[in-house]
């Protein structure tokens, strides 16, 4: 994404090799600006982030236990855990979220 570029240009990570073309360097997944001298114009872009949450629908719920599994044993494998309502999964995985 654009905004993943948009980063100080003292905060730019080399992300290419001397010459390297726009073309090239966004084929690595990488940002490409000239704007700047005196830094790389192939750089890293900013780290997405990311947010588990747990799905308010209930039937968008993935499995990620056993039946009588409790809320702690359902936590400890690092998921969701609601009990209700009847016949859905009430230990389930996490959704990843961009912010």
């Amino acid at each position: 994404a654009r905004c993943q570029c948009k980063l100080d240009p003292r905060e730019r990570k080399n992300c290419g090799y001397p010459g390297i073309s726009p073309v090239e360097c966004r084929k690595a997944g990488c940002c490409f600006n000239t704007s700047v001298l005196g830094v790389p114009w192939c750089f890293a872009p900013r780290a997405k982030k990311v947010e588990k949450v747990c799905p308010n629908d209930p039937h968008a719920r993935i499995n990620c236990g056993f039946p009588g599994i409790t809320a702690k044993q359902c936590e400890r494998k690092g998921c969701c855990f609601r009990a209700h309502p009847a016949d859905v999964p009430w230990c389930f995985y996490h959704r990843v979220v961009e912010e």
